[in-house]
């Protein structure tokens, strides 16, 4: 699809927003209203590229990439620090200060002067007009414990929160074990967090490794961030939820992801980060992307990981693929966090998918769109958005290229005797029908619509 400009992406996003007052109901009042973006955040992170060798100065080459590349002016303005920026000596938990907190490692985010080190590159990032997002895990560390570090503003220490019994999950140092809520100087302990990166200049919170049992770390959270006084997202990710938390997220969290990582660890090669994903990743999240449509919201939205389009061949998916993947993600009104090495961009993935403003837009209504086929190889999802029209993705899973078709009664299209005008939102052919909207899509491809009635 051609480039569309700057004004013409602002122009169909904001005609999406208007989507978003017509075509849903009031959320569900929340007791701590964290949510600072009423849309799916865009943005890039670390991990799947950077992995487990993140520094300053590789975060700012990505920050710039972002902003120079023209994606920054398209919508993506997060920069988020996925994982190993403390120090972590070893499975006795990460280092803590003296309030029992994780030590930035300034050898890899070094200080300036007294100025730590996280809010040094928080402070670039800002620089360039972004956002910035950081990591961390539920729970204590067990050095916080040992030693019995004060809770900041408290009488309180480590040992009289923390449940020994109880491991938490943090895949880098371990070590964490669970905080009991229950207990005087738990809040504050959280709270002491949040002020932390608050001062530090953070907008976006990855919290990472939860279950089920950790209701209550998301209910702590979202509370610190409130009484922080500066406005933060809450991304809350798996170890192994389950929608049973599904109304604590929606009251708490800003954004959630519940499937299991994007990236083909399996797939890579000689210590590269390439293939970013596979195509066997991306097929799996059709059945999350249904089971999770009805807890998604304006403010609050499924995360399907990360968004492994912009290195060509080095995504790991054929070009189909990456349409079909921009594709799902955009009608379940998922964050865009794209995994990618900004710095490496394949212009093809650039211009025709990443800045394709018609299905940015899609995304950016908040609508999250319900499945109402499946059989067989063939899917379609479908959303109804404002002045009755709809959005159609008709997807094919198989080998081979196939038939895709659905009735326009059963996307909620209002009867039309003239019938329907469709574009395809990733070539921006035009035309019409009079019948069901179907298409022959190419093996793990989609068609995607916009459809209305004549």
């Amino acid at each position: 699809m051609k480039r569309l400009t700057q004004a013409a992406t602002t122009a169909l996003i904001a005609l999406s927003l208007v989507g978003v007052a017509l075509a849903t109901t009031t959320p569900t009042a929340r007791a701590v209203d964290t949510r600072v973006e009423r849309t799916p955040v865009l943005g890039w992170s670390s991990w799947s590229f950077l992995r487990e060798k993140p520094t300053a100065a590789k975060m700012e080459e990505q920050a710039r990439a972002l902003h120079s590349s023209g994606l920054q002016k398209m919508g993506y303005q997060y920069v988020n620090l996925d994982d190993f920026w403390y120090q972590c000596p070893g499975s006795q938990g990460p280092n803590v200060g003296p309030y029992g907190r994780w030590v930035t490692d300034a050898t890899t985010f070094p200080s300036r002067g007294a100025t730590n080190g996280i809010k040094v590159l928080a402070d670039y990032v800002h620089s360039l007009g972004q956002k910035f997002g950081i990591y961390i895990t539920p729970g204590i560390s067990l050095q916080a414990v040992q030693k019995k570090t004060p809770i900041m503003g408290t009488k309180y220490t480590a040992d009289q929160i923390a449940n020994t019994s109880v491991k938490e999950t943090n895949y880098n140092c371990h070590g964490m074990v669970a905080i009991d809520f229950d207990k005087p100087g738990a809040q504050a302990y959280i709270n002491s967090w949040a002020d932390m990166f608050a001062q530090w200049g953070v907008d976006y919170i990855k919290l990472d490794g939860m279950g089920d049992r950790n209701a209550a770390d998301i209910k702590a959270w979202g509370k610190a961030i409130k009484q922080s006084g500066r406005p933060m997202i809450l991304n809350i990710t798996q170890g192994s939820f389950t929608s049973a938390i599904a109304p604590v997220l929606k009251k708490y969290a800003n954004q959630w992801e519940f499937a299991p990582d994007i990236e083909c660890y399996e797939c890579e090669k000689g210590g590269s980060s390439y293939p970013l994903t596979d195509w066997a990743n991306i097929k799996g999240r059709f059945d999350f992307v249904a089971k999770w449509q009805p807890y998604a919201g304006p403010g609050g939205f499924n995360d399907y990981d990360s968004v492994e389009v912009g290195n060509g061949t080095n995504n790991g998916l054929t070009p189909d693929e990456r349409q079909t993947q921009m594709s799902l993600w955009a009608l379940g009104a998922s964050p865009f966090i794209l995994g990618v090495d900004l710095l490496h961009l394949d212009p093809h993935d650039l211009h025709d998918y990443l800045e394709n403003a018609a299905v940015l837009a899609v995304d950016q209504d908040g609508i999250a769109a319900k499945r109402i086929v499946r059989a067989g190889n063939r899917q379609v999802f479908a959303k109804m958005v404002a002045n009755g029209e709809a959005v159609v993705g008709l997807f094919n899973t198989g080998a081979t290229a196939e038939k895709v078709s659905v009735a326009a009664s059963a996307v909620g299209l209002a009867a039309s005797k003239r019938g329907y005008a469709l574009e395809e939102l990733w070539t921006g052919k035009k035309s019409m029908t009079t019948g069901p909207i179907e298409a022959t899509v190419p093996s793990h491809g989609v068609a995607l619509y916009r459809v209305k009635p004549i």
